[in-house]
């Protein structure tokens, strides 16, 4: 039966967001350890549906600073996806592809941000082909945005976009691990439900 809100999600469609979740942070892991050139792999994802608030909660707070790559979902699923970037996976980053460290987001230049896109753009693209590919279905994305402000501020696009529909986005957490060293890695989905039933239904969760 199609949903009509993320709490309406049954056991069977969140254990389904689960493996989405786990097989697209996997080839997003693969995607940063070719890009960067060292190994990275990434601990058990855990996905979640969460209220924004609680999102912004559950990635340190809404005043906390932090970097973000937004990228919009359009086709046969419409919605947002954004890539939180935290200190320590910026400096990962920047480390790998630039040989240098920040102590605070305000000494980001252009090519450091360039560099930071160009890494958010592709883990999300990853995800996106992966979970594409498993229910053949086409996901247009557009141009990545990148944003440094507070949590609270950058989780005010989705829910203006999406807020009307629902009070929940899909969040995907755990840890890159490179050099045995954990990194955070915070990804947030926000399908719309029109695409969320339409998914359902090309993975025969539900058939209506």
């Amino acid at each position: 039966m199609a949903i009509k809100n993320y709490d309406e999600l049954s056991s069977l469609e969140l254990d389904t967001l689960r493996e989405i979740g786990s097989m697209g942070t996997g080839n997003a892991a693969t995607a940063l350890s070719q890009m960067l050139n060292r190994e990275v792999r990434i601990t058990l994802p855990e996905v979640r549906i969460m209220g924004y608030n609680e999102a912004i909660e559950w990635i340190g707070g809404p005043e906390e600073i932090t970097a973000g790559v937004l990228v919009k979902l359009s086709g046969q699923i419409n919605g947002i996806m954004l890539s939180v970037q935290q200190l320590e996976f910026v400096n990962l980053v920047l480390d790998s592809a630039l040989k240098k460290k920040i102590n605070d987001y305000s000494e980001l230049k252009e090519l450091e941000r360039s560099a930071l896109v160009e890494v958010g753009n592709i883990m999300i693209s990853t995800f996106i082909n992966a979970l594409s590919g498993l229910a053949d279905m086409d996901v247009k994305l557009t141009v990545p945005a990148f944003t440094v402000d507070m949590q609270g501020a950058i989780l005010a696009v989705p829910m203006a976009e999406y807020g009307g529909q629902s009070d929940y986005i899909m969040t995907i957490g755990g840890n890159f691990v490179c050099d045995n060293k954990q990194v955070p890695c915070r990804l947030l989905m926000s399908p719309d439900l029109r695409s969320l039933n339409a998914l359902f239904r090309k993975l025969g969760v539900n058939d209506e």
